[in-house]
């Protein structure tokens, strides 16, 4: 996949920007209103949420004077709903802005309301640790006069469902002030990923196919008559060049329209959802099954056969750029048995990124790789000449085809199977399933065995072409063998369900860390050997990349086991704490609940990072020896990053 990437400088993220307001509906009862607005890119956790998945938003209320709560939080729009392949759960979130608002009774003239809204937002690529924002509101209620005695009733009634002693619990002794001191961060090292990827990905997958959809054989006939159609018709090259040229963008616009079309039909909401949705990626799962088996023979899939004729009549009896224009129609009409599977499975794949823009963007890269011959052999027509001469060949590579679209049905099922908990498709099935249809592949390319639709002549050899591809398919599947057992298969991370779903797991991780701050830094006090400190969270994806792709590494396991304390931290870590903490953030006091909350003010506060991952060295005093290291999948530059650390201790 082609990739872009920007060095991103670890820093504070704060995506989503609160407003708080209070005003009265009537004499006796208000609202309170919080709106969010979230950044481009972000989202917002809803307000309910799963046990075990991320923190929802929810408004915690410390004091009310004077005030009765009436009701539940209300947002202003339904969240968006779908499954998270991280969390492996159906979620909710915000996008762009929404409000929250809880009604009130007013029990006297003057009240106010004293809390904090707890959330917690996402994007592709990085999590904001759970996040506390503070609320102090107060307000006039003119229709009451102002009783002391009632006041006084409505603080006890309110403080005996907010126990007082909440704001007076005695805190724990603080750890040593040293270790917890902030410290001025080096120059962050790393890199981070660009939500525009995602488009050159859906790019040039869809030319790729479009390459291949020219080697079918309902295509590639049609290249050389087509070519010398234009020629023969033509008085002079230059006009057969500019036919071909007309004939390709033709075949552009057509395609182009078509993913046009696929958004209009959907919406841009739609296809955003569509990644994950499970019903979605079920008839994905069933289409991708029907274009494979259509490949393999079973049957043709085309379009009525009056389409053509039509087209074709239309063709003749118009002159010019329209006549070229319903030849290319006719194109699309009659290779649709080759090309609709591919196409299919392409605007599957285009909507499945999300993007408002992927299926138009793949159809454009799609119908270039179509077009481009066409104005190639116009330009050089004695290039015809070189061209492979129809045969089996062409239905070899629609077998070819065929595998390749039964391989890729199975990521769309697994998506539903997590979704529903199914547990049908687990890793090590999913890779039994992979094995079997990556070596049937290779066997048929080294003619083991064949398809009736490859015809009764039997095959006395294969050519080198066919046999490096069924070595690669051989050798793609003894690769997967060794997953059965647990090995990670960084290559195909993208499709193979998570290592949590396989019961049968021989792969171990060799590096024992503390989750413990304070404990891990009296160990290395007592040891003697410098720290790797880990801020992470169980929703960060890129954090379980980097646990995949270098931390779990037999090099970098090794050197941390070898000279360092490793202390791994948890910013999402819902486990509470023995009793609250409270610190001043900004001016405002902030209640720290929750293990994660601990360990994500420790990153603010001795860091002034929260985005995760985060890697940091430091001595057993808490000085920083080196770091901070975010995100990039490199060992020799985080081994290079950990040396630096033990060169300075």
């Amino acid at each position: 996949m082609f990739v872009l990437a920007l060095t991103v400088v670890a820093q504070m993220v704060n995506p989503v920007h609160w407003s708080k307001s209070v005003k009265m509906t009537d004499d006796h009862h208000g609202v309170v209103t919080l709106t969010a607005t979230i950044e481009p890119g972000w989202h917002l956790y809803g307000t309910n949420l799963p046990a075990d998945g991320p923190i929802p938003t929810t408004v915690e209320w410390k004091k009310l004077d004077g005030v009765k709560l009436e009701g539940t939080l209300k947002p202003s729009t339904k969240p968006h709903e779908q499954h998270d392949d991280t969390f492996d759960m159906t979620l909710q979130w915000w996008t762009g802005k929404v409000t929250l608002t809880q009604a009130f009774t007013a029990t006297a003239q003057q009240f106010s309301l004293e809390g904090q809204v707890r959330f917690m937002a996402c994007n592709d690529a990085t999590c904001t640790a759970p996040t506390t924002e503070p609320v102090s509101l107060k307000g006039n209620a003119p229709g009451l006069q102002a009783d002391k005695e009632q006041a006084t009733q409505a603080t006890d009634s309110a403080t005996t469902a907010q126990p007082a002693d909440t704001a007076t619990t005695t805190l724990p002794a603080e750890p040593a002030p040293d270790i917890w001191a902030p410290v001025t961060p080096l120059h962050a090292r790393g890199k981070g990923e660009t939500a525009g990827n995602s488009l050159w990905w859906i790019f040039w997958a869809c030319f790729g196919g479009g390459l291949l959809a020219l080697l079918t054989p309902c295509v590639w006939p049609i290249i050389p008559m087509t070519v010398s159609f234009f020629l023969k018709k033509s008085e002079s090259q230059a006009s057969a060049v500019r036919s071909a040229a007309v004939y390709g963008l033709s075949i552009i616009v057509i395609y182009v329209a078509l993913g046009l079309a696929l958004t209009a039909a959907f919406g841009a909401s739609t296809l955003n959802a569509i990644a994950t949705n499970a019903v979605a990626n079920i008839v994905f799962f069933l289409l991708l099954v029907v274009f494979a088996i259509s490949f393999f023979g079973a049957f043709s899939l085309e379009l009525p056969a009056s389409w053509s004729s039509r087209l074709d009549k239309a063709a003749t009896n118009t002159t010019g750029l329209l006549s070229i224009f319903f030849m290319a129609f006719t194109l699309v009409i009659v290779s649709f048995s080759c090309t609709g599977p591919i196409i299919g499975t392409l605007l599957v794949e285009a909507a499945g990124q999300g993007s408002r823009v992927g299926p138009a963007v793949g159809m454009l890269a799609f119908s270039l790789a179509l077009a481009i011959p066409f104005t190639l052999f116009a330009l050089f027509p004695s290039w015809l000449k070189g061209l492979p001469k129809s045969g089996g060949w062409l239905n070899t590579v629609k077998v070819v085809l065929g595998f390749l679209e039964l391989a890729l049905s199975l990521k769309f099922l697994s998506v539903a199977d997590l979704a529903y908990g199914w547990h049908i498709l687990d890793r090590e099935v999913f890779l039994a399933l992979w094995i079997a249809i990556f070596g049937l592949l290779g066997l048929y390319l080294l003619g083991i065995f064949r398809f009736k639709s490859d015809g009764e002549k039997q095959c006395r050899g294969i050519g080198v072409v066919r046999f490096f591809l069924a070595l690669a398919s051989l050798a793609f599947t003894a690769y997967l063998i060794p997953g059965l057992w647990g090995a990670p298969l960084r290559a195909t991370s993208a499709f193979v369900p998570p290592l949590s779903t396989q019961d049968f797991n021989l792969a171990g991780d060799q590096m024992t860390h503390f989750d413990d701050y304070d404990e891990g830094m009296a160990t290395a006090a007592r040891v003697g050997k410098p720290v790797f400190l880990d801020f992470s969270g169980y929703g960060c994806v890129n954090c379980r990349k980097m646990d995949g792709a270098v931390l779990s590494t037999d090099p970098v396991q090794q050197l941390l086991a070898d000279e360092f304390v490793t202390i791994e931290l948890m910013v999402d870590d819902k486990h509470a704490l023995p009793s609250p903490r409270y610190v001043v953030e900004n001016g405002h006091q902030v209640e720290l609940s929750t293990l994660g909350d601990l360990w994500s003010y420790l990153q603010r506060h001795k860091f002034g990072a929260n985005s995760q991952p985060y890697y940091v060295v430091l001595d057993p005093q808490g000085r920083l020896l080196s770091g901070p290291f975010v995100y990039k999948e490199s060992v020799p530059e985080f081994i290079n990053f950990l040396k630096e650390g033990l060169n300075k201790k």
